[in-house]
């Protein structure tokens, strides 16, 4: 858990950092961006991209997408893959 302000709660870039490492620590890939935060009532859904496997040309790299739920404090509550796409994978 990071430092929180004098209130317990901390901030979107602690709340990120926290997400980060957790996956990291979880699932032993590398985190490599939060691409979301959303507040849903009770929980913060923290949104991270891990690289999942490395690949030569890196555009076909696999990366996973994880939700991470924290609390205010920063405690974990839950996470979650939710896909599994290659790094030059447009959205639709």
């Amino acid at each position: 858990m990071a430092a929180s302000n004098e209130n317990g709660r901390l901030s979107a870039a602690e709340l990120s950092q926290a997400a980060l490492l957790t996956v990291g620590q979880l699932t032993g890939y590398k985190p490599e961006a939060v691409t979301g935060l959303e507040w849903d009532g009770e929980l913060w859904q923290v949104t991270v991209d891990a690289l999942e496997l490395d690949r030569v040309p890196n555009t076909t790299d696999v990366l996973g997408e994880y939700v991470v739920q924290l609390d205010e404090k920063g405690t974990l509550r839950g996470y979650r893959r939710t896909r599994r796409f290659t790094r030059g994978q447009a959205e639709e």
